[in-house]
C-alpha cells in the first residue's frame, strides 16, 4: 500500500474529526434513533459513502466517539494501564486512592457522559447498541473490581464488607446513570457530584469520614 502524503493524511484526519464532531453533536441533540448516516453526512459536508467507508455503521461511529472520549485521546492504552489510573491504584492512603478514582471518573463523565446516555437510551429503546452498552458495563465492573481489590489489599475494607458487595456499591455510585440523574437532570455541578460520591465511598468502602 502506498502511504498518503502528509498533506493528504492531514486532510483525511480533519475530515474524520469533522464527521465525528458532527455525529456527537447530532447524537446528543437529537438522540441515536433520530440521527441518521445521511444527516451526519449532510451536516459534516461529506458524501454518505464517505461515512460508510470511514466507519461502516452508525453504531461504529458511536463506539469510536465513546472510546476516544473515555480515554481523552486516541492512544490505544487500556484503562487500567493509563498513568492516572496506575497512580490512583498505587496510592498508599485508601482515602487518596478513592479521591483520585472519583476525580478521574468525574473527568471522564464530563467528556463522555452525554454519549453514554445516548448509548443507554439506544440500547433500552431500540436494542441497537445493546451489545455495546453491555460491553461498557462489563468493562466498568472490571475497573471497579480492580480498585476495590486494591483497597482490600490495603486492609481498608470494613469488617463484614465482602469484595463483591463493595464492587456493587462502587459500580452504582460511579455509574453514568447516577451522574446523569444528579448532574443533567437535577442540576448538580460535576464538582458537587464528585464530593458526594467521594464522601459516600469513604463511608461505605473504608468506614471512614472523607
Amino acid at each position: 500500500m502506498v502511504n498518503k502524503p502528509p498533506a493528504r493524511r492531514l486532510k483525511a484526519q480533519q475530515t474524520r474529526n469533522r464527521m465525528l464532531d458532527t455525529a456527537m453533536r447530532l447524537f446528543v441533540e437529537h438522540g441515536y434513533g433520530a440521527t441518521t448516516i445521511e444527516s451526519i453526512a449532510r451536516e459534516a459536508g461529506v458524501a454518505v459513502q464517505t461515512i460508510y467507508f470511514s466507519f461502516g455503521s452508525k453504531q461504529r461511529i458511536l463506539k469510536e466517539l465513546i472510546d476516544v472520549h473515555i480515554a481523552g485521546d486516541e492512544d490505544p492504552v487500556p484503562t487500567l494501564e493509563r498513568p492516572q489510573v496506575v497512580e490512583a491504584l498505587a496510592a498508599e492512603n485508601p482515602r487518596e486512592q478513592l479521591r483520585l478514582q472519583v476525580r478521574l471518573t468525574r473527568l471522564v463523565f464530563e467528556r463522555v457522559g452525554p454519549l453514554l446516555e445516548v448509548l443507554r437510551n439506544a440500547a433500552t429503546t431500540s436494542g441497537d447498541g445493546a451489545e455495546l452498552w453491555e460491553a461498557n458495563k462489563r468493562q466498568r465492573l472490571i475497573v471497579q473490581r480492580r480498585f476495590v481489590e486494591s483497597l482490600a489489599g490495603k486492609h481498608a475494607l470494613p469488617d463484614g464488607l465482602a469484595v463483591e458487595r463493595a464492587v456493587d456499591i462502587s459500580y452504582v455510585l460511579l455509574g453514568p446513570e447516577l451522574y446523569h440523574l444528579l448532574v443533567s437532570e437535577r442540576g448538580w455541578t460535576p464538582e458537587e457530584w464528585e464530593q458526594w460520591v467521594y464522601d459516600s465511598h469513604c463511608h461505605h468502602l473504608i468506614g471512614q469520614p472523607a
